[in-house]
């Protein structure tokens, strides 16, 4: 009696473990389940001739096929027919044989729309190690597929812009050879002759002739400064660019002591706020911020007193630097000329120049990531703004 009592006891342990087990892979089972049906990626449960016998909610919105649709359905009634069939047979024998496949589909919904999705594809066997059905596991990858091919095409057309940008640089350096070399054989003999011809046949010349030389040796000197600035417009264009953290304040003050040396007999006031340390290309930003003083100091030529004014102040929350003078300024109609070759706001007979100086500060400044404004009155300066 005693034994059958023990053995009715471990009998009835040995059931409540089978059946807490039980309990257990149930509630793993309906744990998985949940997290199947609230999967983020689209799952597809199929017998062993491929035949569908599950699909989640994903899977539904994605194809825009509902679960009673496709049961017993083949998978390829998403099939595009973009795909060669000698690729769907390597990925049947792949998992008919207990591999896993993985790769890209370009498949079509219900609705006729193509999308893109990447799988993969896994056997499931019992426990006999049987194969009994396949799941694979799909993720919809068609704004990655559109966002991989929109870079491609920017890739494609920067590089095609970028072989563009080789030949037009070699034709420019081709341009600029024909300037230095060609054109100025012919300006030097024009210059030499002019000079020639004023030493010695002044005493055969009138005035007026005398006034017509002078205005060819101007004009053949103003051409060669021309040619200079193109050149030095095309060289900036195409230098590299070695950016180092400098002191543009000390830049700024030692361009002033030259300009003020260079015109002793003007009273200048050069203001530079001490300080101001930038990350440029020290070499650019010298050419730039040489071509904006020495613009200060001659558009305030007119003035018994002048000032020209180096600073910063803030511009859309980042840092801008300026400057200002109190010269002859310019009317604000016609700003969007200021920064353009060969464009000018003043003839010639009032301030010299060749219009170039500008259009090389800006595109030193657009080198630097930055931009360049101004704003100014007519005889009330004007004020240069730029970013870095």
């Amino acid at each position: 009696m005693a034994e059958r009592t023990v053995s009715l006891v471990k009998a009835n342990k040995e059931l409540t473990v089978e059946i807490a087990e039980r309990k257990r892979i149930e509630e793993d089972m309906r744990k998985l389940f949940n997290a199947v049906e609230q999967s983020s990626c689209s799952v597809v449960i199929t017998d062993i001739k491929g035949n569908i016998e599950y699909v989640n909610p994903k899977f539904s919105r994605v194809t825009g096929y509902a679960l009673a649709e496709v049961i017993r359905q083949n998978p390829r009634i998403l099939k595009s027919g973009e795909k060669p069939s000698e690729e769907y047979k390597r990925l049947w024998d792949t998992i008919t044989s207990g591999g896993e496949w993985q790769g890209e589909f370009h498949n079509r919904k219900k609705n006729g729309e193509f999308y893109w999705e990447y799988a993969s594809i896994s056997p499931v066997r019992n426990a006999e190690g049987v194969i009994t059905h396949f799941v694979a596991i799909k993720e919809d990858i068609t704004e990655h597929k559109r966002a991989d091919d929109e870079l491609r095409e920017h890739r494609d057309r920067l590089e095609s812009l970028a072989s563009q940008l080789t030949v037009s640089n070699k034709e420019l350096e081709a341009f600029c050879y024909s300037v230095s070399h060609d054109l100025r054989a012919p300006l030097r003999s024009i210059n030499g002759f002019s000079r020639a011809l004023m030493e010695e046949y002044s005493d055969k010349l009138n005035s007026q002739g005398k006034n017509y030389l002078h205005r060819v040796i101007g004009a053949s000197k103003f051409m060669g400064q021309l040619i200079d600035d193109l050149l030095n417009l095309s060289r900036i264009t195409r230098s590299d660019m070695h950016r180092k953290r400098f002191d543009m304040s000390a830049l700024a003050d030692a361009i002033a002591t030259k300009l003020k040396e260079s015109e002793p007999e003007r009273q200048v006031e050069f203001v530079i706020t001490k300080g101001l340390l930038v990350d440029g290309d020290h070499h650019l930003m010298r050419i730039a911020l040489g071509n904006l003083l020495s613009n200060a100091l001659k558009f305030t030529g007119k003035r018994p007193r002048a000032r020209v004014e180096f600073g910063a102040t803030e511009h859309s929350g980042r840092p801008a630097y300026f400057v200002r003078d109190n010269g002859a300024g310019f009317d604000m109609n016609f700003a969007n000329k200021l920064f353009g070759a060969f464009q000018r706001l003043h003839s010639t007979t009032e301030f010299e120049g060749t219009g170039i100086g500008l259009a090389t500060v800006q595109r030193i400044i657009h080198r630097h990531g930055g931009r360049i404004w101004a704003e100014g009155a007519v005889d009330q300066g004007a004020t240069y703004y730029f970013t870095i």
